[in-house]
């Protein structure tokens, strides 16, 4: 036969013999392994000391280590059998059923025989020697063989293992058996007697079964239309009331029955308005007093567990517009069934109207205002249902989401001796940099290599520039390098290191100057690479035109201080001299010296001078870099 799923295998001892398969297709057998399980019951250590030994002496698998199906199934069938038989005796001996076969352990702890076949059964699916679904199936048998008394002791006994049911391995496979159980209870329990077992019920449902667990939420929004509230439609003889707000009051509950009708139509809506006008201008018009409240002990009501259907004859309408805690009901309903007109779909179109969100708007203020005034603590009560409407808008819009998860999978916390046992260390302080260490000592020639640890040169680098600068390449403005900033940065670096020719050029022309012209094709190389007129040679001119200026003002000193002396001391000679050329003074003083036509026109004497001069002038200059003589200031006499 083939080998079961690993959830339904049992772990035997290997040490055992073989044994011969035994199957409990019997009355007998299953009478055998019952008696079993009957004495097993009555012992009062834990089950995990013989539970496992109980099952390997009823079953004996044809494998010292399977469970088969249908070993599995007919141990399912015992128990059940089994269970069914201490019921019948727990109702014949009139005992409780969960206290039925009582006894007294060692430490002086009482349990039944029930409790005791359910914890046997809760240890072996726990620990996977049998089926994970057998004790939600006993545990559904027992709360449909007891009365609703009972039930609340069975629901205990769930409440206290609900750590146990609740783990992965069993939530899996009896959640819906689960489910239907709690269902069924609910349908057993009145709605206005069993309000707290109705809430403990509800409550183990929410903690049972996950946050987003579908089955436990009204996706489609679906309202229990059955839920109908009777009333009289005609008038009895003797009313003391006015029948017609007798009908128009009773008739608001058909609106709050089914929320989704009143947005069907807008003569729904206008209906509903002016019905509700009718009985807020009754509240309104009959306001309760402190003493209302006292006399109707709605403290007293709000602390009993009950729940409550108002009684809808018309006799009864006089008293329960007196009563406070009526009167809240149907406001607090009111508030329930705007809160969904506001938003009652995904989409904006499905939502009221400009003049409809008015309207709602109107009647939502009017209605607090009615709860602020009942007493007693109205305004305590108005803030605790404001607060309550305002989480519920929570819940709603995460259903119409689609009901999105919120569990988080745990990380298991680790303690800091394990953190800094398991941390790597590092040489370098980060992980990053200590990667890089340990890739260089395993490539000791990655560093060194040419190829990787090199500057580019100016033509290699400022290549994408000149490619940008082409207009035939058709590159638009906002993609060039030009503005990189950081690109911009980098190539003036390399540039004022191997350049300082195309760095000049960087003050005239921007970055674009300092592209070498062989990058550059000729339209766009004579626009950057043309000759300017520098600094330099601007400066050299003005150099000459004071150079020139001086000369010519020491040619005139030098004439005048001749003229006098040839006037005071030799007047023939001055006869005979003739007046000098302005034309070869200037040249002279250009020059430096005098051509052979000059020293022609001038007298020996002047001649003389003038070679003295030149003498003078050549030691005295200086040569500047463009080879031409800068004049420096002679020295007083």
């Amino acid at each position: 036969m083939a080998e079961a799923p690993s959830g339904l295998r049992i772990l035997l001892h290997q040490h055992q013999k073989e044994r011969t398969p035994v199957h409990i297709s019997s009355h007998a057998d299953r009478d055998r392994v019952i008696e079993i399980f009957k004495k097993a019951i009555l012992k009062s250590d834990s089950p995990e000391n013989f539970a496992l030994q109980t099952v390997q002496e009823a079953i004996k698998p044809q494998r010292q280590t399977v469970l088969v199906q249908d070993e599995n199934q007919s141990l399912e069938n015992a128990l059940r059998t089994l269970l069914q038989e201490l019921v019948s005796s727990a109702v014949q001996s009139g005992e409780d059923i969960m206290q039925y076969g009582q006894s007294i352990d060692d430490q002086e702890s009482t349990y039944g025989q029930i409790p005791r076949l359910l914890d046997i059964v809760l240890f072996l699916c726990e620990k996977g020697h049998v089926e994970g679904g057998m004790i939600f199936q006993l545990l559904e048998d027992l709360t449909e063989m007891s009365t609703m008394r009972d039930c609340k002791e069975v629901f205990g006994y769930i409440e206290s293992k609900q750590d146990i049911l609740g783990k992965q391995e069993l939530f899996g496979r009896g959640k819906l058996v689960m489910l239907r159980t709690c269902n069924q209870l609910l349908r057993r329990l009145s709605k206005a007697n069993d309000v707290v077992f109705c809430g403990r019920i509800l409550m183990f449902l929410a903690h049972f079964f996950p946050l987003s667990e579908r089955s436990a939420v009204n996706i489609k929004g679906v309202f229990n239309t059955s839920n109908e509230t009777n009333y009289e439609k005609d008038a009895p003889n003797g009313i003391s009331i006015d029948f017609n707000f007798y009908k128009t009051f009773w008739s608001l509950q058909e609106h709050f029955r089914n929320p989704a009708s009143t947005t069907v139509a807008p003569t729904k809506w206008h209906k509903f308005q002016s019905n509700l006008t009718v009985v807020l201008d009754t509240f309104e018009a009959q306001p309760l007093s402190d003493d209302d409240g006292k006399a109707n002990n709605l403290e007293e009501e709000e602390s009993a567990a009950f729940n409550i259907k108002y009684l809808t004859s018309s006799n009864l309408m006089g008293l329960e517009l007196k009563d406070p805690s009526f009167r809240r009901h149907i406001l607090v309903q009111c508030l329930i069934l705007f809160d969904y007109l506001k938003a009652p779909g995904k989409n904006e179109k499905d939502g009221p109207s400009e003049s409809m969100k008015e309207e709602i708007k109107t009647c939502e203020e009017r209605v607090k205002n009615l709860l602020e005034t009942i007493p007693p603590n109205g305004k305590e009560f108005l803030h605790s249902i404001e607060h309550i409407l305002e989480r519920e808008k929570n819940w709603v819009w995460w259903k119409r989401d689609g009901c999105p998860p919120f569990e988080k999978q745990s990380t298991e916390r680790k303690t800091s001796h394990d953190s800094v046992k398991k941390r790597p260390r590092l040489r370098l302080g980060n992980r990053e940099l200590h990667q890089l260490w340990t890739w260089a000592d395993k490539n000791p020639n990655a560093l060194t290599d040419p190829q990787r640890v090199r500057t580019p040169s100016i033509t290699e680098y400022w290549k994408p520039l000149a490619d940008d600068m082409d207009v035939s390449a058709g590159i638009e403005e906002e993609y060039h390098h030009k503005n990189n900033r950081v690109y911009c940065w980098k190539g003036l670096r390399y540039s004022s290191r191997q350049d300082l020719e195309g760095f000049s050029r960087f003050t005239d022309h921007g970055i674009e100057g300092l592209v070498p012209s062989e990058l550059l094709p000729p339209e766009v190389r004579s626009k950057y690479h043309s000759k300017p007129v520098s600094e330099r040679s601007k400066r050299a001119k003005k150099e000459e035109e004071s150079k020139e200026s001086v000369s010519h003002a020491e040619d005139n000193q030098i004439t005048n201080s001749t003229t006098d002396m040839d006037t005071g001391g030799n007047t023939e000679l001055e006869d005979s001299t003739a007046p000098m050329d302005a034309e070869a003074l200037v040249s002279i003083t250009q020059s430096g010296a005098p051509t052979p036509e000059e020293n022609q026109k001038l007298s020996p004497s002047e001649a003389g001078n003038s070679e003295a001069e030149v003498e003078v002038e050549a030691d005295t200059g200086t040569k500047t870099t463009d080879g031409e003589v800068d004049a420096e200031e002679e020295p007083d006499a």
